[in-house]
């Protein structure tokens, strides 16, 4: 008996989203990520650390963990951030007193000194941070205890919010919106599974916070344009082929020849328009190049909280007959009230969508060259 290649994809796929829900359902048990008895918890980087009884003030050097803590309820305890968070517009709308917060982390360098000045009862840091041996020493010398954060796909992201919710003592509400992400992910994939065969998805192009830096095949945002349905043309290559970086070239990129160029840095899918060395390729010949929301976060950052928000959106803006049921607008309205508690006006709901205006410009930023690259360091918080 001959099996059609339809049901062939149709069973396959429906037992790779069988794998992708079970592993984020059991994320916790998963990795080092938990709370152990009493008040000991195991970081990313495997450290155990010990939680003080009441955490009062809280210092946030990686932003991501100050989205979170501001989720849980918890942003009237930030004392310490590092500048990206506060040039999240939103966030400072929500949230006025981050905006008082000291800024000890400036261009991934850490201030010690003025950290420990803050006097925070934790402190949130990444994990490349927590693995520098002269910066380890000096939070140790100093008395901070500090907790590392480092994930590269959703299951991770899942399991780090869980972690911090029990941390900060918001474990229902780490708990609410980990079902809400898993939820989306299913609603997601379900219809993918029935409806968009694997030969049938279009393959992306993810510009970061520059047009020719990418997300690479072992990223969340990898992970999440999976979900939504598309292939990232990175996730087929060796790791050798970025020799480490996150930098593309254009003859590589011409290769590629992606149907779809997602672009999460504000001003860069205009660049890739109109830039003539971008014009052969499908994305731009099709008028396919899109900016992606930002939110409190940019949805396609690598560290952004609004993940599940960046897998509704992309699914319904790549494929919009597969998904007229998703309506952004009332997700977005819907996200914000559960979550931070906090009511959107319709005209910042179409900013929020439209990735304009929703991020300051970093102090003394400098001009961008025509390709659309800062002359200076790039911002990834």
């Amino acid at each position: 008996m001959k099996i059609s290649n339809c049901w062939n994809d149709h069973f396959w796929h429906g037992i790779m989203i069988s794998i992708i829900v079970f592993s984020i359902s059991l994320a916790s048990l998963s990795r080092v990520f938990a709370v152990e008895t009493g008040n000991i918890v195991v970081d990313s980087l495997g450290r155990h650390v010990i939680i003080p009884d009441t955490v009062e003030r809280i210092g946030c050097m990686y932003a991501f963990t100050g989205h979170v803590v501001a989720m849980l309820g918890q942003a009237d305890k930030i004392v310490a951030v590092s500048n990206g968070l506060k040039r999240d517009v939103l966030l400072a709308d929500m949230f006025p007193a981050i905006q008082r917060a000291v800024v000890p982390k400036f261009q991934g360098a850490v201030n010690i000194e003025e950290l420990t000045g803050a006097k925070p009862d934790i402190v949130f840091i990444q994990a490349e941070t927590g693995q520098d041996s002269a910066m380890a020493d000096k939070m140790n010398a100093c008395g901070l205890t500090w907790i590392t954060v480092d994930f590269h796909n959703m299951a991770q992201q899942l399991e780090v919010i869980e972690m911090i919710g029990k941390v900060i003592g918001a474990t229902e509400k780490a708990d609410e919106y980990n079902r809400y992400y898993i939820r989306c992910i299913e609603q997601v994939q379900n219809r993918i599974e029935t409806e968009i065969p694997a030969r049938s998805r279009l393959r992306v192009y993810h510009s970061t916070v520059e047009p020719n830096r990418t997300s690479l095949k072992n990223s969340l945002s990898s992970d999440w344009i999976n979900a939504s349905g598309l292939i990232n043309v990175t996730s087929q290559e060796s790791d050798g082929l970025f020799n480490g970086n996150d930098q593309a070239g254009m003859e590589q990129i011409l290769l590629w020849n992606p149907d779809i160029i997602l672009a999460n840095e504000p001003g860069v899918a205009d660049v890739i328009r109109k830039n003539p060395q971008w014009s052969p390729v499908t994305a731009v010949k099709n008028d396919r190049v899109y900016q992606l929301p930002i939110g409190i976060s940019r949805w396609g950052h690598p560290g952004s909280l609004e993940t599940p928000l960046a897998i509704f959106w992309t699914a319904k803006t790549v494929y919009p007959e597969k998904f007229r049921h998703i309506d952004m607008q009332e997700e977005v309205r819907n996200f914000y009230k559960l979550f931070f508690n906090y009511e959107l006006s319709d005209n910042m709901i179409a900013q929020i969508l439209s990735g304009k205006g929703m991020r300051l410009k970093k102090s003394g930023e400098k001009k961008k060259n025509k390709k659309g690259q800062e002359d200076g360091r790039s911002d990834m918080y």
